[in-house]
């Protein structure tokens, strides 16, 4: 099975940065060195938004929800 949320292309999110040398250069939430890919994750595993908020207290959940919303928009997959 394809991981889908490697294929958004996060650097069109408002919320992300790339910075050479920072995380090998991957995509990050801006500010952190969170991958917006496994907050995504953790939500289509089943994960509440509070619940993420747990895991990384750095993120509003508000910045957690807009992370969720870009990426299911980018794949053609409806936000619940």
């Amino acid at each position: 099975m394809v991981d889908m949320v490697r294929e958004v292309d996060w650097l069109a999110c408002e919320l992300i940065e790339q910075i050479p040398g920072k995380v090998s250069g991957r995509p990050i939430v801006r500010g952190t060195r969170i991958l917006p890919d496994a907050v995504v994750n953790s939500f289509d595993c089943g994960a509440t938004i509070e619940e993420i908020h747990e895991d990384y207290p750095g993120l509003t959940m508000t910045q957690i929800q807009r992370l969720v919303e870009f990426a299911h928009s980018r794949r053609g997959q409806p936000v619940s």
